[in-house]
């Protein structure tokens, strides 16, 4: 079986805002000059942003590139942080 990444694609101050353990953060902006560097194209990886926007662009740009598995976090991390846990803070 295959590596699970979560894949933060939120600003660095978002991310030490409210963050899941076990992320990695590249930023949206970063994704396609570090994508084949930092990502492995058969892991299952879950994008997460704030509200699901962003990892749903960058979710459909992986796809694009090869990385079939991979899929974004509907609601984000405010949806996390309410459904989930909610030691994760609300901002």
């Amino acid at each position: 079986m295959r590596e699970l990444t979560l894949l933060d694609v939120r600003e660095p101050w978002e991310f030490d805002t409210a963050r899941m353990g076990g992320t990695k953060l590249i930023l949206m902006g970063d994704i396609p000059s570090r994508a084949y560097q930092e990502l492995d194209p058969e892991d299952h990886i879950v994008v997460i942003c704030h509200h699901g926007v962003r990892s749903m662009n960058v979710t459909a740009w992986l796809r694009q590139q090869g990385f079939e598995k991979a899929q974004s976090m509907r609601g984000g991390i405010d949806a996390w942080s309410r459904r989930v846990d909610g030691k994760v803070p609300l901002y």
